[in-house]
């Protein structure tokens, strides 16, 4: 099993044929998403990557069977577009636009109350169950079908822990990147409470960063609720209070967010936390019990023999000057 998407998800692509729309549906299809066709305004009845274009999400539902849409719309129109897709009885959007106005993702988060609509993103990776389905823009090869959720809010990081966990022979079973906006969708509990409830998932890696109060809020759902192993690691150990560390919501305001705070929470909830994401691997694998393949190690080179040939001594010829000719 996995949370959210597996190789049955029938997904649509918003902005199917712009040019970051078209590049990452690609992507999608090439590594075996079902992606069934895609929405471009004005441009309905026309095929696209070989797949139907609709003009509105509810049409593309209504003729695909769709539950699942990627958005690629400028940040202008991002929020109407996801709007358009709880409007439509879309089940999961992944919204991976950067730059969404605060307000427009105010109006978005209203929608989504009482709505059966998840929203992963804006300004994420996506999502993937590797082998099954990708939606976003992470690199697919580095995946690898197994045993580790992985829930993030740093893009980089989310494939940092996902080379590692691969580098352990230890796989994931979904990797959620939720971005790190202020206001977005999914945050970690509820990805969490997923990875909690997957049979397929044995372990957790969290990856957080300052700003905010996400990571507190999750170390409190951990010591509650959440029985299997996690490993948590927070970015910007080293920001100094007031900058923003990439993200719009990775900023120290107030004295709050910072990451020991953060480390304080997690590590009073039982969560096993590293100070370098190179750690991350490792860690996991020591909780679920299974240690890094041991590396072979390079052959030794062969023992010089200790006879050796006789130095041959020569005597050093004495200079001699040769007497000055005189003509």
């Amino acid at each position: 099993m996995s949370i959210l998407v597996n190789a049955r998800t029938r997904v649509i692509c918003q902005g199917f044929t712009g040019k970051q729309g078209t590049f990452h549906s690609e992507q999608c299809l090439a590594y075996g998403t079902q992606l069934v066709g895609g929405v471009t305004p004005g441009r309905g009845g026309e095929k696209h990557l070989g797949l139907p274009v609709f003009d509105t999400v509810r049409d593309a539902v209504q003729g695909t069977g769709a539950t699942v849409s990627m958005i690629y719309v400028p940040a202008a129109y991002a929020a109407d577009s996801i709007l358009e897709a709880i409007d439509a009885g879309i089940e999961l959007v992944v919204c991976i636009t950067e730059g969404v106005p605060v307000s427009d993702m105010i109006r978005v988060k209203a929608a989504l109350v009482g709505s059966p609509t998840r929203l992963i993103g804006p300004n994420c990776p996506g999502i993937i169950t590797p082998g099954e389905c990708k939606i976003g823009i992470m690199p697919g090869f580095i995946h690898q079908k197994g045993r580790v959720g992985i829930v993030s809010r740093s893009g980089t990081l989310t494939y940092e822990a996902v080379f590692q966990t691969s580098h352990q022979r230890l796989g994931q079973s979904t990797c959620v990147g939720i971005g790190g906006d202020p206001v977005r969708g999914m945050n970690f509990i509820d990805c969490l409470e997923l990875f909690e409830r997957d049979p397929q998932t044995e372990g957790i890696i969290m990856v957080g960063e300052i700003g905010g109060s996400d990571e507190e809020a999750a170390a409190r759902h951990i010591r509650q609720y959440v029985t299997k192993p996690v490993v948590g690691y927070i970015a910007g150990v080293t920001a100094p209070p007031g900058k923003r560390m990439g993200h719009a919501g990775a900023v120290i305001a107030g004295g709050k967010g910072t990451a020991a705070e953060k480390y304080r929470a997690l590590e009073q909830a039982g969560v096993r936390t590293v100070r370098s994401p190179a750690l991350l691997g490792s860690a996991i694998a020591e909780l679920l019990g299974k240690r890094a393949p041991a590396r072979p190690r390079p052959p030794k080179p062969a023992a010089k023999s200790r006879r050796t040939a006789p130095v041959r001594r020569t005597a050093r010829r004495k200079s001699v000057k040769k007497p000055a000719r005189h003509r």
